[in-house]
């Protein structure tokens, strides 16, 4: 019997970055080491990031050229926006208005009516804009969502949160620059995961406390958010103090039929406790771990897969703006700016 012959190969997407500035930057060694991308250059026109950057492997062998020479790279598909927040917005709409699209990393800027334009015209077009919230593809966060899907948990009442660590006195300044402070740098990862659980909250309490005395910045290092829904209730917590901050990172999710509780988040475990058997869980009690998770290989895959069109994303433009505008309300920044 003949046999059809192989499909050729899928080239590789064409990507750049700008910015190294991010804390998550470094995540370019994932898409160098990924079939679907190939990095064609690299801009930073702060000279001094640039040379760090230099020194570090993720980084190495790459052209560096201005902003302008990146986005007419022949070719180019897309563009990792790795700056600090307040320049990052400036970059995608340079990247959308190109004709490239864009993975944005969190939190989503420090303006949202900027950002509701940035998206705007993405989808008028055709282009993907990317969050890069790292929890999204926890797989921790994966079976979440299943059994949410499912309603094994039941009806959903409470979602409590810790995103937390030490903050060294350098990168406390530079954090110092947003009042959010911890709320608006860390707690929007799992602000993200909330929103995904119970959509836009009603009402978005901020509580914001600078409480090491001895440091020389005014950064709002100790932080509580308190969303508000019809039947449920949301505290997040996010700090720039505890000693125990990674392995304390937590997301617990309670309904009236089971709790589904995710510690810590960056190496994750889950504890599902249900009232009655569901799929392959027993009543009770179950411990689920899941070891050798590598961040963002997931979100580097599944942003081929939209630019290519083969899979739509489940985090909507409309999601994605109600991440961002529940961010800035936790760390009492205006939405209107």
């Amino acid at each position: 019997m003949l046999q059809s012959a192989a499909s050729p190969p899928t080239p590789p997407l064409r990507l750049g970055q700008i910015g190294v500035g991010h804390g998550h930057a470094n995540k370019l060694a994932v898409y160098r080491d990924s079939p679907d991308w190939e990095v064609v250059g690299i801009c930073e026109p702060d000279a001094g990031l640039r040379a760090a950057a230099e020194k570090q492997k993720p980084y190495q062998g790459l052209p560096w050229m201005s902003r302008d020479e990146l986005l007419a790279v022949d070719g180019l598909d897309a563009v990792l926006v790795e700056t600090k927040p307040d320049t990052s917005l400036d970059h995608a709409a340079a990247a959308i208005a190109a004709g490239r699209h864009v993975h944005l990393d969190k939190p989503a800027g420090t303006s949202l009516p900027v950002y509701r334009r940035i998206l705007d015209e993405a989808n008028t077009k055709g282009l993907v804009v990317q969050m890069g919230y790292m929890l999204r593809f926890n797989p921790a966060v994966m079976l979440l969502r299943e059994f949410l899907a499912e309603g094994w948990l039941g009806d959903v009442f409470e979602v409590s949160a810790v995103m937390s660590k030490v903050v060294e006195p350098a990168a406390r300044k530079e954090f110092a620059r947003f009042p959010g402070g911890m709320m608006f740098e860390l707690g929007c990862h799992v602000i993200d995961l909330v929103v995904a659980v119970l959509g836009k909250p009603d009402r978005v309490e901020s509580v914001l406390r600078h409480s090491l005395e001895s440091a020389d910045d005014t950064l709002a290092d100790n932080t509580l958010a308190i969303l508000h829904y019809p039947r449920a209730m949301v505290t997040v917590r996010a700090r720039a103090l505890e000693v125990e901050g990674f392995s304390r990172r937590h997301l617990t999710v309670c309904g009236t039929q089971g709790t589904f509780h995710i510690q810590p988040l960056d190496d994750p475990s889950v504890r599902i406790t249900l009232d009655r058997p569901r799929g392959m869980f027993p009543k009770g009690i179950t411990e689920v771990p899941f070891p050798g998770f590598t961040r963002y290989i997931a979100d580097a895959a599944e942003m081929a897969a939209m630019i290519r069109g083969e899979t739509a994303s489940p985090f909507t433009p409309d999601h994605d703006l109600a991440v961002q505008e529940t961010v800035l309300r936790a760390g009492g920044m205006p939405i209107d700016g």
